[in-house]
């Protein structure tokens, strides 16, 4: 596809993004295991209940570290391994500020039906049942976008790219 006589670089297709996506929570776990060890030994934290609310705090800052930085940088592990590129609209790396808008604005994969469960005062299962639900729902819109993009990219400035090479 081309704007004017500058192609503009493939989205890659929405099942490689979503297997990138899955990918990326399992890396995640990792960083939460390290980083709530850290934080309970830093906090002497003998219940799991306890500082339960500064654990979620301290959790949602690393990970807004972890991916303000790689993606500052272009990649992930995860988008390494399936050949995703996150740019900005002319193709140029993040900069520090607008990889962390788009971390906060990824948190529309989950926020709304997490508010939605707070707000209603629904059991855990019941989230357990919307939040895939949202997801599925999210992803999906990201096909009514002109280019395929999920639509916090298109809210941030970015763009998730392919880097495969072009098959001729």
């Amino acid at each position: 596809m081309t704007v004017g006589a500058v192609p503009l670089p493939d989205t890659p297709g929405l099942l490689r993004r979503m297997a990138c996506w899955l990918y990326e929570g399992l890396l995640l776990f990792g960083v939460v295991f390290i980083a709530g060890y850290l934080f309970g030994t830093l906090s002497q934290t003998k219940n799991a209940l306890d500082n339960r609310h500064a654990l979620q705090a301290f959790i949602f800052v690393v990970f807004g570290i972890y991916f303000g930085w790689l993606w500052a940088k272009g990649q992930t592990l995860a988008m390494k391994t399936w050949h995703i590129r996150v740019t900005d609209l002319h193709g140029h790396q993040l900069t520090q500020v607008r990889a962390v808008v788009r971390y906060l604005l990824c948190w529309l994969w989950v926020l709304p039906p997490l508010l939605v469960s707070w707000r209603f005062q629904l059991s855990g299962a019941e989230t357990l049942v919307i939040l895939p639900g949202w997801v599925v729902i999210w992803a999906l819109l990201s096909l009514l976008h002109p280019r395929r993009q999920f639509w916090h990219d298109a809210l941030a400035g970015t763009q998730l790219v392919s880097t495969q090479p072009r098959k001729t």
